[in-house]
């Protein structure tokens, strides 16, 4: 596979180092990326430590995390706590200049400290339109106004840009209209397509030319296309390649999430999400799902992706300096004030 291509797929690791098998896995030419979860995490230190030992075996990888703030946030040992989305929605309420500022900041602090551990992107920014309708979203969402989405999620992506990271939103075309969390079950959403165009689409629509990848949601929505957005070449080719002009990377979301099976066992999956349109497909929490994935991609033959060397990193950032940087050190006091005051 020429360099200039990545492989589509991305795997997890079993703990905080790299374990015997793991380092042949991450050399196969269909391998394209790493995501590190809680489990993959004791200190600051040691995911240094693990990121160089990845690099050292498949430099080309793409490494990735969920940090988006609040609880969904896999470093947290040494590094600076988020707030939830929603507290700086609720912020921007109050007092839209400080809100958007404090936005633009912690996007900026996240992809930092996440770049300057050698990674290459958070999964962030969430643009779900919720408050407290989802299960899994709530308050992992800016607002449950599409036009406050759109304000503070572009302040964000400003603040990551900065930092060197390139943005993904999530989860297409919006996960924020229903109680089900397809974590652990496959969630129908009845909504037509102008409801959902004159609600949970509009962040997406507003942010297309700004994001650089793009995660679609396990949801149904059958008064529009009868199959699950993540294995549906209507939403990803006709909708957002095609109506969004979205040119950047798709994600799937995880394909060991309960809200996939709809789609059958993990090589029905995988194929479906590449053929709907997926760049770069994520197998995670289930080492023989991944191997069975990537014993049918080499049987394939499956041709990398030029578009997924777009997500790395564009900055180096040195801890140290990050720690002494003024701005680092406002944004901190900024947080732990908001903290205290709730």
């Amino acid at each position: 596979m020429p360099h200039s291509l990545h492989g589509r797929l991305m795997l997890d690791l079993a703990g905080t180092s790299l374990q015997d098998d793991e380092p042949a896995l991450l050399c196969n030419p269909q391998v394209g990326g790493v995501i590190l979860f809680a489990r993959n995490v004791e200190s600051r230190e040691q995911v240094v430590a693990l990121v160089g030992q990845i690099r050292a075996v498949a430099p080309q990888l793409l490494i990735a995390v969920d940090q988006e703030g609040g609880r969904v946030q896999r470093f947290k040992q040494g590094f600076t706590l988020l707030p939830a989305m929603q507290q700086l929605g609720d912020l921007c309420l109050t007092d839209r200049e400080a809100g958007l500022e404090l936005t633009r900041d912690c996007g900026w602090l996240m992809a930092a400290e996440v770049i300057a551990c050698g990674l290459d992107i958070s999964f962030a920014p969430v643009l779900d339109v919720d408050r407290d309708t989802s299960s899994i979203i709530g308050d992992r969402a800016f607002s449950d106004q599409p036009e406050m989405v759109i304000t503070l999620a572009q302040a964000f992506i400003e603040g990551m840009n900065e930092a060197g990271m390139a943005a993904t939103g999530k989860h297409f075309p919006g996960h924020g209209g229903i109680v089900a969390d397809s974590h652990l079950e496959a969630p129908v959403d009845h909504r037509s397509w102008q409801q959902l165009l004159d609600h949970d689409l509009k962040p997406f629509v507003a942010l297309s030319k700004q994001l650089a990848g793009v995660m679609p949601a396990h949801i149904t929505f059958p008064a529009v296309d009868p199959d699950s957005v993540g294995f549906s070449g209507f939403w990803l080719q006709q909708v957002l390649r095609q109506q969004l002009s979205f040119d950047g990377v798709i994600f799937s979301d995880d394909l060991s999430m309960k809200g996939a099976d709809v789609a059958g066992g993990y090589i029905d999956k995988a194929q479906l999400a590449l053929n709907a349109g997926c760049d770069m497909i994520l197998v995670c929490n289930c080492p023989e799902g991944a191997r069975e994935v990537l014993q049918m991609m080499e049987h394939r033959s499956l041709a990398g992706s030029d578009r997924i060397a777009s997500m790395g990193a564009t900055k180096s950032v040195d801890w140290d300096k990050l720690c002494a940087d003024s701005r680092r050190t406002r944004v901190v006091q900024q947080l732990k004030d908001i903290s205290r005051s709730k």
